[in-house]
């Protein structure tokens, strides 16, 4: 669900809210009373994306809202749960090869374009979120928390 900015629907926007960022809050509030009550700490991953920082001309309003809102949450539970003893960080892929962009990826001109823009000239695949989840989930992150770790093949680079 694409619009304009200037005539977004209010229940689209809100359906890109619940699904992104209400969704984040409640099962990360479960997760993290559950981790405090459990008295050893924890880690909290969320998956933002490329599209909290970069705009794009495509009707992404919402969806750029909810995930830098995301983003933003990552830094400020990072700071309000560290007492806890509990680490929280973020992902932000560019498109992965899945299910919810399978339309776009196979029109030749949109993946084009977007190899065009990519410096590794793929589009990534999920095992190549695996490491950097594992690392963020692991007692090798053990003093890194408020972080956002971008895996897009150097997209963000050439901008």
């Amino acid at each position: 669900m694409l619009f304009s900015a200037e005539e977004y629907p209010r229940d689209a926007w809100d359906w890109i809210m619940e699904l992104n960022l209400r969704s984040t809050l409640v099962a990360t509030q479960a997760a993290v009373r559950a981790m405090i009550a459990g008295g050893n700490g924890g880690h909290v991953l969320n998956i933002v994306s490329v599209r909290a920082q970069l705009g794009i001309n495509a009707g992404y309003s919402a969806y750029v809202a909810a995930k830098g809102a995301i983003a933003s949450l990552t830094r400020q539970w990072a700071t309000e749960w560290a007492k806890h003893k509990i680490n929280v960080n973020a992902i932000s892929p560019t498109f992965v090869d899945t299910p919810q962009v399978a339309m776009l990826l196979g029109d030749p001109k949109f993946k084009a374009g977007l190899l065009s823009r990519i410096p590794l000239g793929r589009v990534g695949g999920t095992d190549d979120l695996v490491g950097a989840m594992l690392f963020f989930c692991s007692d090798a992150s053990s003093f890194v928390t408020g972080q956002i770790l971008t895996i897009d093949g150097g997209l963000t680079a050439t901008q």
